[in-house]
């Protein structure tokens, strides 16, 4: 997703895009792994705030939001692996395409 985050960076948008992960309540112990040599911010959700749960959120989804950070679609790179160009093109042209409808 880094990758892909320099893509958009470079992309002329109305609003800009930000690629974020955001870890489950209860599995904090794993923190240091997955950001180890990444540049993508990094959340720890909470019980207080319960995004996960809030959003009905499934491992490995993209939650794409708006302006006013409300979620419009989800796309999980599980089912949709960004390994393939196609599905790469589609989460890509998804996430352009949010920002542009802004």
């Amino acid at each position: 997703m880094d990758a892909m985050q320099t893509e958009l960076d470079a992309t002329n948008t109305k609003v800009p895009i930000q690629l974020l992960g955001v870890n489950e309540t209860g599995l904090e112990s794993g923190n240091p792994t997955i950001t180890s040599g990444r540049a993508l911010p990094w959340l720890q959700d909470t019980a207080a705030q319960n995004v996960w749960q809030s959003w009905a959120v499934t491992y490995r989804d993209v939650v794409v939001l708006d302006a006013q950070n409300f979620p419009v679609a989800v796309y999980n790179v599980t089912t949709h692996d960004l390994g393939d160009p196609a599905k790469y093109a589609a989460l890509k042209t998804l996430l352009i395409d949010t920002a542009n409808a802004q």
